[in-house]
């Protein structure tokens, strides 16, 4: 139920810009729509249920909404990177991370008291396109000595072969609620649905 949802939100909201962008700022990461949200972070409590976890990542700004859906759900803490340093913190991991949408990298950053050694993180982010985002936590949980259990993402962009470039980066498991196929001539297609926007 929540895929169909979420897929029949993005073909009924979501619009198609130039160089393969599918924007999806009227109830994702920008107006949110909080009761998708919830139906999102069920299924993503569905799909990790054998996981074990003992803290959510995220990195701002568009993940914060599923990931603190998530971990309200699961009463886990979560845990966002941040693109600024804040005066007050002294002792951090850092990295940088390519933004597709922006065309432009930044380096982003977590207090090492929140990732730690210890820790067994479920990262969760809206977009997976080429991997930067997921590359970026990859080598901050390195730092930190932190193993990454799972990676889930609200929707993936197949052509761009972000989930490739994860695997090869020794990501195990990697769950996507939505898969575009392609944004051909600005047409979104999504796998599993048929030309009339049914679930296969």
């Amino acid at each position: 139920m929540a895929l169909k949802v979420l897929c029949d939100r993005i073909l009924k909201d979501g619009r198609c810009l130039e160089g393969g962008i599918l924007k999806v700022d009227r109830f994702v990461n920008h107006q949110m729509d909080p009761y998708l949200m919830k139906q999102v972070a069920i299924e993503f409590i569905r799909r990790f249920a054998d996981l074990n976890v003992n803290k959510i990542i995220t990195i701002e700004a568009s993940g914060i909404a599923p990931a603190v859906m998530l971990g309200y759900l699961m009463e886990l803490p979560v845990v966002y990177v941040k693109k600024k340093v804040p005066s007050t913190m002294e002792h951090f991991y850092q990295t940088e991370v390519r933004s597709f949408t922006k065309q432009r990298s930044y380096n982003v950053i977590i207090n090492k008291e929140y990732l730690t050694s210890g820790d067994r993180v479920l990262f969760i982010d809206d977009f997976l396109a080429f991997g930067n985002a997921g590359k970026g936590i990859i080598d901050l949980c390195q730092q930190a000595g932190a193993s990454i259990e799972g990676m889930g993402f609200i929707i993936e962009k197949e052509f761009q072969h972000g989930r490739e470039f994860l695997l090869q980066q020794g990501i195990r498991r990697i769950e996507s609620l939505a898969i575009i196929e392609s944004l051909d001539n600005c047409q979104i297609r999504i796998k599993g649905i048929g030309h009339e926007g049914s679930l296969q």
